[in-house]
């Protein structure tokens, strides 16, 4: 009599549903995640990434525990995944997070953490000078992504000390743009401003907010920063981002293992990907902690570093996935179509 009933009343809501016209919510449709580079065996985890003038995808890492003199290492990809050449960085320390294009020069730049300052690295050789230093640095600089404005200024996001530091197109000493409590935090993991990119108008900075979960927009009038807010709350371990051309955020979000995509309004319109578990091998499948995103030339595909971390590596409580960040024995780039599945249509970066 209870199946009897229980029949009988599923029948009734999808007849319900039918009279009103509704159909049932679906979970999100995640797509599906490639194992787009293997990087080569006693590499460390890959943070910085990104997609050159020329298509290849450039990749650093973030050897946080190399001994000291130890350089750091660039990896650079062709389209289809094949390793062309790996590079040490002169002059650099082993600790490398964000990378970009600068977009008029064409210029490599490679945030050293370890050091405190960008370098202007030669993608082809490895040779790298300095590019940017911090007008009077605040003690224990995390200097971690970066972006470009319409001018070619470089902004640069310090997680540990709250500030977006400003250079110009040439470099130089970079002064504090924007100091804000919203960039800064006490939460896990503990890095603040992360990710950051502006939307096409250039009227407004989004920031990653790691430990926070949030993303935070700053607007912009005549390049000078306004009061800056929270735009959107509960992305977890929000980390690198990039916006499409319309203007959509593409998040990392790091202790999830996916990528969620925001509308300019905020609305949570896609989450692609996930953890996928390790492969006999110790591969990892899916993300693992994905880390930075850039888009493939031709907007079609989202290349996604899996820095794979092990919280308890600098002391603190695990997090879900850091005894399989613990077990992966290589680590991987992920690759996964620019595609909104909702809307059926690409949302793409050119």
């Amino acid at each position: 009599m209870r199946m009897r009933l229980s029949v009988i009343a599923f029948a009734c809501a999808g007849l319900l549903l039918s009279a009103l016209n509704l159909t049932p919510a679906q979970a999100w449709d995640r797509g599906d995640t490639d194992v787009f580079a293997i990087l080569p065996d006693g590499a460390t985890g890959p943070e910085g990434l990104a997609v050159g003038p020329d298509g290849n995808v450039y990749v650093t890492t973030f050897n946080f525990a190399a001994a000291p003199g130890t350089l750091g290492k660039l990896y650079v990809f062709s389209p289809n995944g094949k390793l062309l050449r790996q590079l040490n960085i002169a002059n650099s320390s082993a600790a490398l997070l964000g990378i970009g294009f600068h977009p008029s020069t064409h210029a490599l730049l490679v945030i050293d953490f370890g050091a405190g300052q960008v370098l202007k690295v030669d993608k082809d050789t490895g040779a790298g000078s300095v590019f940017m230093t911090l007008t009077s640095p605040p003690a224990g600089p995390g200097l971690n992504a970066m972006t470009f404005d319409s001018a070619g200024n470089v902004y640069v996001s310090d997680s540990f000390n709250g500030i977006i530091w400003k250079t110009g197109a040439n470099g130089g000493a970079a002064s504090a743009w924007k100091t804000d409590p919203l960039l800064a935090t006490s939460g896990v993991p503990p890095f603040g401003a992360n990710g950051l990119g502006f939307n096409k108008a250039g009227n407004a900075l989004f920031v990653a907010n790691t430990g926070n979960d949030t993303i935070v927009k700053i607007p912009v009038s005549g390049g000078t920063a306004g009061t800056a807010a929270v735009f959107v709350n509960s992305i977890n371990g929000a980390d690198g981002l990039v916006l499409d051309n319309h203007d959509n955020l593409w998040v990392c979000a790091n202790q999830a293992d996916e990528i969620v995509v925001v509308d300019p309004t905020g609305k949570a319109i896609a989450k692609l990907g996930d953890f996928d578990g390790l492969d006999k091998n110790g591969v990892p499948q899916g993300f693992l902690f994905p880390a930075s995103p850039d888009f493939s030339k031709d907007g079609k595909y989202l290349y996604v570093s899996n820095l794979t971390l092990d919280l308890r590596l600098f002391g603190l409580v695990e997090s879900v996935d850091s005894q399989w960040a613990a077990a992966a024995q290589r680590y991987t780039i992920s690759r996964i179509k620019a595609q909104i599945p909702s809307s059926g249509h690409d949302d793409h970066h050119h």
